[in-house]
């Protein structure tokens, strides 16, 4: 641990002592992790809206294929 981070987390550590010990709170830390996560969900849903706006869902038919119902007419005309 650098020189730096170490006098960082001793300065925190009074502020620890001072919290009550049955009383757990997520605190300032907390509500901004869950607003960066709400930012970035919100984010991707943004973002699959913008791209699924994009799709087609129509099939186009395979050029090689044949049309739906041409074999089975041509067997049932053999018989």
């Amino acid at each position: 641990m650098s020189a730096s981070v170490s006098l960082a987390v001793t300065h925190l550590v009074p502020l620890a002592k001072e919290v009550d010990e049955n009383k757990v709170t997520p605190g300032v830390l907390g509500f901004i992790v869950f607003a960066v996560m709400a930012l970035a969900v919100w984010g991707l849903m943004k973002s699959m809206s913008k791209h699924m706006q994009k799709v087609d869902f129509k099939e186009s038919p395979d050029a090689g294929a044949e049309p739906v119902g041409t074999k089975a007419d041509s067997t049932a005309r053999q018989s």
